[in-house]
């Protein structure tokens, strides 16, 4: 019985197909991993589920096995009907809702899904704005498989980055399992992890928060490893807004948490409505 690292291999050299590492083509080669994220993802028949980046369907085909309601999004044009192939060769008769183009510029569904997928690891970031800040219907969970450091900054609970804080107001993250460049053909340059993300039933403050938490903090960590009365200086009425939270301006802006974040954004809205009035 083939490996399938070896199935893999064995159909890219029947159908011509180089992959193409600039996209973020690394097809993950560890059934144990890929088990691992269908436990992890907990799907039920009635879930809808995207997947971005399917390749050839090597979790698409687990995610078959789970639910029907499949929708894959893929940006290189060549892979879809190798997609349709792989998937027919193994058994499904019932192919997912395919979509071809770039998932930042995709619509997702206006019902409840939950996205699972193998992405390409430079758009991480983008993707996580794009599912809950630019969603009409933010998924319910991810379970992503991503480059380790970003995971480990997305998950840290000691030290806040804007990413983190960004995901912390919409879902619990947690770093499932680590994964090494040789479960994946080919290797790529960087250790890898699987993460879960949870979304909360609601956002932890209303959009227009959320929108002043996200410019607070991208002004806060422009300079990282400055104090925060360094950066908040520059603002108007940045130290007295620091001091009228009782945050130390001392701090830095990774010690901050999100809740903290939030109290700042919603008195820096009152700063602003106070000065329109």
């Amino acid at each position: 019985m083939s490996t399938l690292k070896e199935e893999i291999q064995e159909f890219c050299r029947q159908n011509n197909l180089r992959l193409n590492t600039n996209l973020g083509q690394h097809y993950l080669i560890n059934q144990h991993i890929l088990d691992c994220i269908i436990d992890v993802a907990n799907l039920q028949p009635s879930d809808t589920v995207v997947e971005i980046g399917p390749g050839i369907g090597v979790l698409t085909r687990e995610l078959l096995r789970q639910t029907a309601n499949v929708i894959t999004i893929e940006v290189d044009k060549r892979i879809t009907p190798l997609l349709r192939l792989f998937l027919k060769i193994n058994g499904f008769e019932q192919l997912p809702s395919m979509i071809e183009g770039d998932a930042l510029q995709t619509q997702f569904p206006s019902t409840p899904y939950k996205i699972v997928a193998n992405i390409p690891y430079h758009i991480t970031s983008p993707l996580l704005r794009h599912a809950f800040l630019e969603s009409a219907v933010a998924p319910t969970e991810l379970t992503l498989l991503i480059q380790r450091e970003v995971a480990e900054k997305i998950c840290s609970t000691k030290e806040g980055s804007v990413l983190s804080i960004m995901v912390q107001l919409f879902g619990t993250p947690t770093l499932i399992i680590n994964v090494p460049p040789k479960d994946f053909l080919p290797p790529p340059a960087v250790d890898s992890s699987v993460i879960h993300i949870a979304a909360h039933k609601k956002p932890l403050a209303d959009a227009q928060t959320i929108d002043h938490v996200l410019k607070l903090c991208k002004h806060g960590f422009s300079q990282k490893r400055k104090m925060l009365r360094n950066t908040f200086g520059s603002l108007p009425n940045g130290l007295q807004l620091l001091e009228h939270v009782n945050i130390d301006p001392t701090r830095r802006p990774q010690t901050l948490s999100v809740q903290e974040w939030i109290t700042l954004a919603e008195c820096s809205a009152q700063y602003t409505n106070n000065k329109n009035d």
